[in-house]
């Protein structure tokens, strides 16, 4: 069974009605990206930031994972799949995808400020001065910009192991993500799912579709060409 490895981002949840906020320069639901996901943002203003993820925590309540979701999870018949995502949503999980690395935190947990410990709380708020067991503010369980991906290695490790990379809905932008192709063994088969243009490296064959529409026809090749 092929190890089929998929780098997800923003596009793969907005069909299911997750924003995504590269494509509204640089404002994300109206805020300053910077201002509510950046580690400086966190210092400046956490009341903003608490109130921020609490309604992206809420909006989880109001979604489900997209056909795109779907088909990734239903691959797992076929293929041994790792997930690498850059989406903090739970939607690959929800849609029965059973091995997913989060790189940038999951909006269902919590934390202290340390990051040492981690608390699960579904989609419920974090309130205003709420404290975890060492005393510190309860904060986002999210990477920010401004703060070190410690999933990172495991995930180049993952795609240097991928028979077959996929990569759905990313704008291969944001780094160190957007460099996580790079591992993939020379000659192994590498394909792309997006909507919009993306500056692809030329052996990677691109599908210009949405998540959903671009994994029906994947799935196709796969089962044909690979299994």
């Amino acid at each position: 069974m092929k190890h089929l490895v998929f780098l997800t981002g923003a596009g793969m949840s907005a069909e299911s009605g997750i924003s995504t906020f590269r494509d509204s320069g640089g404002l994300w639901e109206n805020y300053d990206v910077m201002k509510v996901a950046s580690i400086d943002g966190w210092y400046e203003n956490p009341d903003l930031m608490l109130d921020f993820y609490n309604k992206r925590r809420a909006q989880l309540k109001d979604v489900s994972p997209n056909e795109g979701h779907k088909i990734i999870a239903e691959l797992e018949k076929d293929f041994n799949i790792t997930i690498v995502t850059q989406n903090v949503d739970n939607l690959h999980e929800r849609a029965g995808s059973t091995e997913v690395i989060h790189l940038h935190g999951e909006l269902t947990k919590v934390c202290n400020e340390r990051k040492t410990k981690v608390y699960d709380i579904g989609t419920n708020p974090i309130l205003p001065g709420e404290k975890a067991e060492d005393g510190s503010r309860l904060r986002p369980f999210i990477v920010w910009f401004g703060e070190a991906v410690p999933l990172i290695e495991i995930a180049a490790e993952t795609v240097m192991q991928a028979d077959i990379l996929v990569i759905v809905g990313t704008s291969l932008q944001v780094y160190p993500a957007a460099g996580l192709m790079h591992y993939l063994k020379k000659g192994n088969p590498a394909f792309l799912i997006d909507p919009n243009e993306v500056d692809a490296p030329a052996h990677v064959k691109v599908l210009k579709e949405t998540a959903s529409k671009g994994m029906a026809k994947l799935r196709e090749i796969l089962l044909k060409e690979y299994v």
